[in-house]
């Protein structure tokens, strides 16, 4: 862990045990990596960076009465285990869904969700496919245009639920070409770990 990432955690107010409960997501990712590609390579190089803080950063840009989050193709565990590790010391009410429609990869979560002790729900089907979640916050990171994004959410959030997308240096242009089918209230807030980023929090999101 580099001092960067002290430093954003200490921000969270987070324990020690909550640290080792990333290092050892950490360790986890890097033995399946290697047979199940979780993160790319060049990528896993730079995991607590490029993984654990840009993921652990979104964790406070949700309500604090959020008691059901759902991730959306949740891959390696970003930002959904992240989040579910963090919501175990300081949010522990507070139920995860981490929805992964590839079954190695769902068999990744469920199996670090067991080993670091969280509750996390694993769904392995398409976000298209499965039942209204009625989510307060819905959560995504490179997994699809924006666009795309808001009918996902559209189908799984609460009526006042949110939603929160981690998007990089192209996010105004996927912001424009979403306008044409969606209505929305957006904050684009910078990111701490890529100043061509930002995290996009919806709300008020209708059809045109």
């Amino acid at each position: 862990m580099t001092d960067e990432s002290g430093d954003i955690l200490a921000d969270l107010g987070v324990s020690r045990e909550t640290i080792e409960r990333l290092e050892r997501l950490v360790a986890l990712l890097t033995k399946w990596n290697s047979a199940i590609n979780l993160v790319s390579r060049t990528s896993a190089s730079a995991t607590w960076t490029r993984h654990i803080l840009d993921s652990a950063q979104i964790y406070d840009l949700a309500p604090a009465t959020t008691r059901h989050w759902a991730d959306l193709g949740s891959g390696g565990g970003f930002p959904g285990l992240v989040v579910a590790i963090l919501a175990a010391e300081l949010r522990p009410e507070m139920r995860l869904t981490l929805v992964e429609s590839d079954l190695r990869k769902a068999e990744f979560l469920r199996q670090a969700s067991r080993n670091l002790d969280l509750d996390a729900h694993v769904v392995a089907e398409r976000i298209e496919s499965i039942a209204r979640l009625g989510a307060d916050v819905v959560s995504a990171r490179a997994l699809a245009p924006l666009d795309a994004l808001l009918g996902f959410a559209h189908q799984h959030l609460s009526p006042n639920g949110i939603s929160l997308f981690s998007k990089g240096a192209t996010y105004l242009a996927e912001v424009e070409a979403a306008k044409r089918n969606w209505q929305f209230e957006l904050m684009a807030i910078p990111s701490k770990t890529d100043t061509a980023a930002a995290i996009l929090q919806v709300r008020d999101l209708s059809h045109v």
